[in-house]
This record gives structure tokens, sequence and C-alpha cells, in this order.
């Protein structure tokens, strides 16, 4: 059965096999998360990343992690709100589940997410939330791949809005 743990830290100082991005679509880094995974990983990550071409909204690619603890990186592009009817949640569900199956064809067993979408994209931190749990609790099932699910949260708000709601779906 998939551990699911809720820390409040630096994402690129978490020990699991993979570090969830949340990216841009040129995967060129900028900031909050995807400017800090880049700037631990080193200039190799960039170098990387342009040599894909990108990822749109929803979808998931990934790199080595180079300097990181984590052996990877999967970028995904989550969407920018835009008031919830331009179909942004089922973008970011597909967020997850796009990162969850690349890991789990990649043999992947342990990986930590970000907040996807909740800072500079304004992705309302309660329902990003209720996505984020709700789509990894439903792939993550009993006969999930994984041995580890890690959501490294920024701020203790973030880690507290997590804790409540994973609480509700154990």
């Amino acid at each position: 059965m998939t551990k699911f743990d809720i820390v409040c830290g630096d994402i690129t100082e978490i020990r699991v096999t993979a570090l969830v991005n949340a990216a841009n679509e040129g995967l060129r880094g900028g900031s909050g998360v995807d400017g800090a995974i880049h700037q631990a990983a080193g200039p190799e990550l960039l170098r990387e990343c342009e040599q894909l071409g990108g990822c749109p909204t929803g979808q998931a690619r990934m790199t080595s992690g180079y300097r990181l603890f984590a052996d990877y990186v999967i970028h995904t592009v989550g969407p920018v709100w835009r008031g919830g009817g331009e179909g942004e949640a089922a973008l970011l569900g597909s967020c997850y589940a796009n990162v969850l199956s690349l890991a789990a064809k990649s043999g992947i067993r342990a990986l930590a997410f970000p907040a996807i979408s909740t800072g500079v994209y304004g992705f309302p931190k309660d329902r990003a939330t209720r996505i984020a749990i709700g789509m990894c609790r439903l792939l993550a099932a009993p006969d999930s791949p994984f041995d580890s699910l890690v959501f490294c949260l920024y701020d203790e708000e973030s880690a507290s809005l997590y804790k409540d709601c994973l609480a509700e779906v154990l």
C-alpha cells in the first residue's frame, strides 16, 4: 500500500527517486519550485530540458536529477487559473495522472510533489489540494506500484490544507 506523507520545506532536499517540478511550458526554469529545482540541479538540467521541446499544460516529461538528491525530475505544467471555467480542474488532474503514469512506466516507486499551479499560476489552494490528494489517492490504489508519495509544501498553510484533506479520505 502506498504511504502518503506531507512535509513543509524545500522540495529540493527531499530524498525520493523523483521530484515533480511545477514547470512552465518551455521547461526553462522560472520562479518558485521550478526555479529552485533548476538552481539545485545545476545547468545540466536546463540543457536536457532544452532538448525536450517543451511540455504542454497537463502533460509530463522526465529528465535526470543531476545534482539533486532525486535521480529524476518529472516536469509537469499546471494550468493558469482563469476563474475555473476553462477546464483548469481537469488540466490539473491531468498533471497528476500523467506524472504518475510516467513514473509507473519508469519503475519509480517514490515521488515528491509540490502544490502544482498554486503559486504564480493562481489556482486556489483548497481546490488544488483536493485535486492533488484525490488523483493521487485514486491512482495509488491498493495495487499501486508506488511505495511513497510525498507532498512537499512551501508553507504551513498549504501543509495544513493537505493534512486535513488527506485525513478526510484515508
